[in-house]
Protein backbone atom coordinates (compact mmCIF):
# COMPACT_ATOMS: atom_id res chain seq x y z
CA UNK A 1 0.00 0.00 0.00
CA UNK A 2 1.73 3.68 -1.07
CA UNK A 3 1.50 6.37 1.52
CA UNK A 4 -1.92 8.27 0.40
CA UNK A 5 -3.86 5.12 -0.75
CA UNK A 6 -6.21 5.44 2.30
CA UNK A 7 -7.03 8.94 1.17
CA UNK A 8 -7.94 7.59 -2.29
CA UNK A 9 -10.76 5.69 -0.28
CA UNK A 10 -12.33 8.85 -0.10
CA UNK A 11 -16.53 8.90 -0.05
CA UNK A 12 -18.84 10.72 1.70
CA UNK A 13 -21.95 9.59 3.74
CA UNK A 14 -22.25 12.54 6.09
CA UNK A 15 -18.75 13.49 6.70
CA UNK A 16 -17.41 16.75 5.29
CA UNK A 17 -13.92 15.41 3.61
CA UNK A 18 -14.71 11.82 2.77
CA UNK A 19 -13.82 10.48 6.21
CA UNK A 20 -16.38 8.39 5.94
CA UNK A 21 -14.48 6.00 2.95
CA UNK A 22 -11.40 6.61 4.89
CA UNK A 23 -12.82 5.01 7.99
CA UNK A 24 -14.30 2.40 6.11
CA UNK A 25 -10.71 1.27 5.04
CA UNK A 26 -9.04 1.71 7.90
CA UNK A 27 -11.66 -0.96 10.05
CA UNK A 28 -11.50 -3.37 6.69
CA UNK A 29 -7.83 -3.45 7.51
CA UNK A 30 -7.60 -3.60 11.29
CA UNK A 31 -10.79 -5.19 11.74
CA UNK A 32 -14.10 -4.19 14.04
CA UNK A 33 -13.50 -4.39 17.58
CA UNK A 34 -15.87 -3.53 20.33
CA UNK A 35 -17.82 -1.32 17.87
CA UNK A 36 -17.79 1.23 19.66
CA UNK A 37 -17.38 5.11 18.71
CA UNK A 38 -16.92 8.93 20.30
CA UNK A 39 -17.52 12.16 18.79
CA UNK A 40 -16.83 15.42 20.52
CA UNK A 41 -18.69 18.28 19.27
CA UNK A 42 -21.25 15.96 17.31
CA UNK A 43 -23.47 19.06 16.40
CA UNK A 44 -27.06 17.70 15.30
CA UNK A 45 -25.31 14.02 14.61
CA UNK A 46 -25.79 14.61 11.07
CA UNK A 47 -24.00 17.62 10.06
CA UNK A 48 -19.97 16.89 9.12
CA UNK A 49 -20.47 13.49 11.04
CA UNK A 50 -17.81 10.95 11.05
CA UNK A 51 -19.49 8.30 12.77
CA UNK A 52 -23.42 8.83 11.42
CA UNK A 53 -22.52 5.87 8.82
CA UNK A 54 -21.10 3.39 11.74
CA UNK A 55 -23.91 3.70 14.04
CA UNK A 56 -27.19 4.18 11.82
CA UNK A 57 -25.45 1.88 8.79
CA UNK A 58 -23.15 -0.71 10.50
CA UNK A 59 -24.54 -1.25 14.03
CA UNK A 60 -22.14 0.68 16.18
CA UNK A 61 -22.83 1.50 19.57
CA UNK A 62 -21.83 5.50 20.63
CA UNK A 63 -21.01 8.99 23.09
CA UNK A 64 -21.83 11.60 21.38
CA UNK A 65 -21.08 14.71 23.39
CA UNK A 66 -22.18 18.26 22.23
CA UNK A 67 -22.19 21.42 24.43
CA UNK A 68 -24.66 23.30 22.77
CA UNK A 69 -28.22 22.79 23.66
CA UNK A 70 -29.86 24.10 20.21
CA UNK A 71 -27.29 21.38 18.07
CA UNK A 72 -28.40 18.78 21.46
CA UNK A 73 -31.56 18.54 21.12
CA UNK A 74 -31.48 18.08 16.97
CA UNK A 75 -28.85 15.42 18.33
CA UNK A 76 -31.50 13.44 20.43
CA UNK A 77 -34.16 13.56 17.74
CA UNK A 78 -31.63 11.95 15.21
CA UNK A 79 -30.71 9.35 17.50
CA UNK A 80 -34.12 8.51 19.14
CA UNK A 81 -34.91 4.64 20.25
CA UNK A 82 -31.19 3.38 19.56
CA UNK A 83 -30.84 2.31 22.95
CA UNK A 84 -26.52 1.77 22.41
CA UNK A 85 -26.26 5.72 21.28
CA UNK A 86 -25.25 7.52 24.52
CA UNK A 87 -25.86 11.71 24.08
CA UNK A 88 -24.54 13.46 26.50
CA UNK A 89 -24.87 17.69 26.62
CA UNK A 90 -21.81 19.53 28.40
CA UNK A 91 -18.90 21.23 27.92
CA UNK A 92 -15.82 19.19 28.38
CA UNK A 93 -12.75 20.22 29.88
CA UNK A 94 -9.30 18.98 30.92
CA UNK A 95 -9.97 17.83 34.11
CA UNK A 96 -12.70 17.19 37.02
CA UNK A 97 -16.02 16.25 36.40
CA UNK A 98 -16.04 17.36 32.79
CA UNK A 99 -13.20 15.74 31.93
CA UNK A 100 -13.65 13.16 29.37
CA UNK A 101 -12.38 10.33 31.79
CA UNK A 102 -15.13 11.17 33.87
CA UNK A 103 -17.67 11.71 31.18
CA UNK A 104 -17.02 8.57 29.56
CA UNK A 105 -16.91 6.27 33.04
CA UNK A 106 -20.76 7.26 33.71
CA UNK A 107 -21.35 5.75 29.88
CA UNK A 108 -21.12 1.75 28.82
CA UNK A 109 -17.93 3.09 26.96
CA UNK A 110 -15.25 0.14 27.25
CA UNK A 111 -11.67 1.53 28.18
CA UNK A 112 -10.44 -0.04 24.72
CA UNK A 113 -12.98 0.82 21.97
CA UNK A 114 -12.84 1.03 18.17
CA UNK A 115 -13.17 5.11 17.32
CA UNK A 116 -12.63 8.80 18.86
CA UNK A 117 -13.68 11.67 16.50
CA UNK A 118 -12.53 14.84 17.92
CA UNK A 119 -13.32 18.05 16.38
CA UNK A 120 -14.03 21.05 18.75
CA UNK A 121 -11.83 23.79 16.82
CA UNK A 122 -9.35 24.58 19.01
CA UNK A 123 -8.52 22.49 22.18
CA UNK A 124 -8.25 18.84 20.21
CA UNK A 125 -4.53 18.53 21.58
CA UNK A 126 -5.23 19.33 25.18
CA UNK A 127 -8.16 17.20 25.29
CA UNK A 128 -6.53 14.59 23.48
CA UNK A 129 -3.54 14.79 25.61
CA UNK A 130 -5.73 14.33 28.92
CA UNK A 131 -7.37 11.27 28.18
CA UNK A 132 -5.57 8.86 30.14
CA UNK A 133 -8.28 5.90 31.33
CA UNK A 134 -9.45 4.99 27.34
CA UNK A 135 -7.66 3.90 24.52
CA UNK A 136 -9.27 4.66 21.10
CA UNK A 137 -7.54 1.89 18.32
CA UNK A 138 -8.20 4.76 15.77
CA UNK A 139 -8.06 8.22 16.50
CA UNK A 140 -9.61 11.13 14.26
CA UNK A 141 -8.32 14.62 14.93
CA UNK A 142 -8.76 18.31 13.80
CA UNK A 143 -6.08 20.26 13.08
CA UNK A 144 -5.46 23.94 11.80
CA UNK A 145 -4.49 23.56 8.60
CA UNK A 146 -2.79 27.01 7.55
CA UNK A 147 0.11 26.09 9.91
CA UNK A 148 2.53 24.55 7.69
CA UNK A 149 3.68 21.07 8.17
CA UNK A 150 7.14 22.00 10.13
CA UNK A 151 5.67 24.62 12.42
CA UNK A 152 5.06 22.85 15.87
CA UNK A 153 2.35 24.95 17.23
CA UNK A 154 0.29 24.14 20.34
CA UNK A 155 -2.73 26.56 21.39
CA UNK A 156 -3.05 27.76 24.99
CA UNK A 157 -4.47 25.30 27.10
CA UNK A 158 -8.17 27.19 27.49
CA UNK A 159 -11.05 26.58 26.67
CA UNK A 160 -11.81 29.85 25.54
CA UNK A 161 -9.55 29.42 22.75
CA UNK A 162 -10.34 28.66 19.73
CA UNK A 163 -6.71 28.23 17.29
CA UNK A 164 -6.51 24.99 16.68
CA UNK A 165 -2.54 22.95 16.77
CA UNK A 166 -0.46 22.47 14.04
CA UNK A 167 -0.33 18.60 12.41
CA UNK A 168 2.63 17.75 13.64
CA UNK A 169 2.33 19.15 17.23
CA UNK A 170 -0.66 16.36 16.99
CA UNK A 171 1.73 14.01 15.04
CA UNK A 172 4.13 14.45 18.50
CA UNK A 173 1.14 13.75 20.61
CA UNK A 174 0.51 10.83 19.11
CA UNK A 175 3.79 8.96 19.24
CA UNK A 176 4.04 9.88 22.89
CA UNK A 177 0.56 8.26 23.01
CA UNK A 178 1.01 5.40 21.29
CA UNK A 179 -0.54 6.36 18.17
CA UNK A 180 0.67 6.68 14.12
CA UNK A 181 -0.10 8.72 11.93
CA UNK A 182 -2.01 6.92 8.35
CA UNK A 183 -3.29 9.80 6.74
CA UNK A 184 -4.24 13.24 6.92
CA UNK A 185 -6.50 15.27 5.03
CA UNK A 186 -7.57 19.33 4.28
CA UNK A 187 -8.41 19.15 8.04
CA UNK A 188 -8.24 15.78 9.91
CA UNK A 189 -5.43 13.42 11.58
CA UNK A 190 -5.84 9.80 11.27
CA UNK A 191 -3.78 7.73 13.62
CA UNK A 192 -4.00 4.28 14.61
CA UNK A 193 -2.85 2.50 17.67
CA UNK A 194 1.42 1.82 17.23
CA UNK A 195 0.55 -1.98 17.71
CA UNK A 196 -1.67 -1.70 14.23
CA UNK A 197 0.54 -0.02 12.16
CA UNK A 198 2.42 -2.69 10.60
CA UNK A 199 -1.11 -3.62 9.24
CA UNK A 200 -0.98 -0.65 6.50
CA UNK A 201 2.39 -1.42 4.79
CA UNK A 202 3.38 2.14 5.02
CA UNK A 203 6.88 2.64 4.50
CA UNK A 204 6.70 6.25 5.10
CA UNK A 205 4.03 8.11 7.05
CA UNK A 206 5.99 11.51 7.70
CA UNK A 207 4.15 14.60 7.59
CA UNK A 208 5.45 15.82 4.42
CA UNK A 209 4.54 12.50 3.01
CA UNK A 210 0.95 11.72 4.44
CA UNK A 211 0.33 15.42 4.05
CA UNK A 212 0.00 16.94 0.92
CA UNK A 213 -2.77 19.51 1.04
CA UNK A 214 -1.46 23.43 1.49
CA UNK A 215 -4.49 25.04 0.02
CA UNK A 216 -5.05 26.69 3.70
CA UNK A 217 -1.21 27.75 4.24
CA UNK A 218 -0.56 31.86 3.83
CA UNK A 219 3.97 32.55 3.35
CA UNK A 220 4.48 35.44 4.26
CA UNK A 221 7.90 36.52 2.62
CA UNK A 222 9.87 40.05 2.54
CA UNK A 223 11.94 41.54 -0.34
CA UNK A 224 14.94 43.64 0.09
CA UNK A 225 13.98 47.07 0.43
CA UNK A 226 11.68 45.75 3.59
CA UNK A 227 8.32 45.18 1.70
CA UNK A 228 6.15 42.41 3.06
CA UNK A 229 4.21 39.91 0.38
CA UNK A 230 1.84 36.82 0.53
CA UNK A 231 1.24 33.87 -1.50
CA UNK A 232 -1.00 31.51 -1.30
CA UNK A 233 -4.62 31.37 0.77
CA UNK A 234 -5.11 34.97 0.95
CA UNK A 235 -7.92 35.54 3.11
CA UNK A 236 -8.97 34.47 6.77
CA UNK A 237 -10.24 31.09 7.23
CA UNK A 238 -13.19 31.59 9.60
CA UNK A 239 -13.94 35.22 8.68
CA UNK A 240 -13.24 35.34 4.95
CA UNK A 241 -11.89 38.43 5.07
CA UNK A 242 -9.03 39.43 2.70
CA UNK A 243 -5.72 39.99 3.78
CA UNK A 244 -4.89 43.46 3.10
CA UNK A 245 -0.71 43.14 2.63
CA UNK A 246 -0.56 46.81 3.09
CA UNK A 247 -1.68 46.53 6.50
CA UNK A 248 0.93 44.06 6.91
CA UNK A 249 3.67 46.07 6.23
CA UNK A 250 6.49 47.25 8.89
CA UNK A 251 7.54 50.08 7.30
CA UNK A 252 5.63 52.98 5.28
CA UNK A 253 6.28 53.11 1.56
CA UNK A 254 8.70 56.13 1.89
CA UNK A 255 11.16 54.46 3.86
CA UNK A 256 10.93 51.08 2.22
CA UNK A 257 14.38 51.19 0.13
CA UNK A 258 17.58 48.53 -0.47
CA UNK A 259 19.95 49.93 2.50
CA UNK A 260 23.15 49.04 0.50
CA UNK A 261 21.85 50.56 -3.01
CA UNK A 262 23.61 51.75 -5.38
CA UNK A 263 22.20 55.20 -7.06
CA UNK A 264 21.59 54.93 -10.45
CA UNK A 265 22.91 59.10 -10.72
CA UNK A 266 26.73 59.37 -11.17
CA UNK A 267 27.24 62.93 -9.41
CA UNK A 268 25.20 61.51 -6.39
CA UNK A 269 27.71 58.59 -6.20
CA UNK A 270 30.48 60.78 -6.62
CA UNK A 271 29.25 62.78 -3.35
CA UNK A 272 28.74 59.73 -1.40
CA UNK A 273 32.30 58.88 -1.90
CA UNK A 274 33.64 61.84 -0.58
CA UNK A 275 31.24 61.82 2.33
CA UNK A 276 32.32 58.87 3.55
CA UNK A 277 35.80 60.30 3.54
CA UNK A 278 35.66 62.44 6.09
CA UNK A 279 36.46 61.11 10.05
CA UNK A 280 32.87 62.45 11.41
CA UNK A 281 31.16 59.77 8.65
CA UNK A 282 33.79 56.82 10.45
CA UNK A 283 32.70 57.89 13.76
CA UNK A 284 29.21 57.89 12.84
CA UNK A 285 29.21 54.62 11.60
CA UNK A 286 30.96 52.89 14.78
CA UNK A 287 28.02 55.23 16.79
CA UNK A 288 25.75 53.32 14.62
CA UNK A 289 27.32 49.82 15.13
CA UNK A 290 27.30 50.14 18.92
CA UNK A 291 23.46 50.73 19.00
CA UNK A 292 22.31 47.89 17.21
Amino acid sequence: MSNLDLLSYRSIVMSEHGEDGVLKKIFEIIGEGSKWCVDLGALNGVHGSNVWHLIKERGWSGVLIEADQTYFEKLKQEYAGLERVHCVNTFVSFEGTQSLDTIFVQTPLPQVFDLFSLDIDGNEYHLWESLSEYRPRVMVVEFNPTIPNDILFIQPRDMKVFQGSSLRALVELGKRKGYELVAANEVNAFFVLKELFPKFGIKDNSIEALHTNHEYETRLFQLYDGTLRISGYNRLLWHNLPLDVEKLQVLPKWSRYYPARIHENGSFRALKYWVRKFPVYQLLQQVRSLLK
